[in-house]
């Protein structure tokens, strides 16, 4: 068991750099944890070490009482990589995750040297869409709005197809606590980058799956066009969460990333 404490709330991760060279440092979407990048994180090259976490809310990591701001999860992310001695790394980050990917090149930029912004934008959604998914929870919980989430998380070839793990998706996310949900929904709620994000000056890689029904396609394009040099690629056969279903494809668009960008 690996864990911190960062000002009073303790966090979950995993440290799985065994020396290597080049260190990614992963960040979960809404409503999962580190689980979601185990078989990406198998993929990678050789020469590539990964660092992964449960965000505040989520997985292992404590609860603290909502609501939350992109700032708590950028501190804890940022608070991880000084704990881990992490002086520079690649941060791969999905739906809220690319969000505090986003934030940390912002705030702490000397510590990140790329960044790989998986089904997220510098804006997602509205205020009135997040209030709303608060509300729903506070007053039915997860298990309520669920298969709702689902259908935007994955494909329908997934859907079609692998309905043992779909099954066990949804119990992850019901999992959840509902504050860490909803302390994050609020951080979603009042996050926007969109006039900040230009000043991000490292190689990015956007990539979407192309049924993504939460960040759609034109969302992440958005994204691309906001950061100077950014390349995007879509991912077929692909929901919110392509780390889940094509990580294979996903290992890949970061090898090559890297490879392209010097990362060895």
């Amino acid at each position: 068991m690996q864990v911190f404490d960062n000002n009073g709330v303790r966090l979950h991760y995993a440290d799985e750099r065994g020396g290597r060279p080049v260190t990614l440092v992963f960040v979960n979407s809404l409503g999962t944890d580190l689980r979601i990048w185990d078989e990406v994180v198998a993929l990678l090259p050789g020469h590539v070490g990964a660092v992964r976490h449960d965000k505040r809310g989520h997985g292992l990591s404590d609860t603290p009482p909502d609501p939350y701001t992109l700032d708590d999860h950028v501190g804890d992310l940022a608070a991880l990589n000084d704990h881990l001695g992490i002086e520079r790394a690649v941060i791969v980050g999905v739906s809220v995750g690319g969000l505090i990917a986003q934030g940390l090149a912002l705030a702490r930029p000397e510590t990140v040297s790329g960044l790989v912004l998986c089904d997220t934008g510098a804006c997602i959604g509205t205020r009135q869409m997040w209030n709303d998914r608060i509300d729903a929870v506070r007053s039915g919980g997860l298990e309520s709005i669920a298969d709702a989430i689902l259908d935007r998380w994955f494909s329908h070839h997934f859907h079609n197809d692998r309905k043992a793990e779909l099954a066990v998706w949804r119990n992850l996310l019901c999992r959840t606590p509902d504050a860490g949900y909803m302390g994050t929904c609020a951080a979603l709620r009042d996050a926007d980058l969109r006039d900040a994000v230009g000043a991000i000056a490292v190689p990015t890689l956007c990539l979407c799956g192309d049924e993504d029904g939460a960040t759609p396609p034109e969302l992440v394009r958005e994204l691309a066009a906001l950061v100077p040099g950014a390349t995007y690629r879509e991912i077929e056969q692909a929901g919110h969460l392509p780390c889940i279903e094509q990580p294979q494809v996903v290992a890949d668009a970061i090898g090559f990333f890297l490879k392209e960008n010097g990362f060895g």
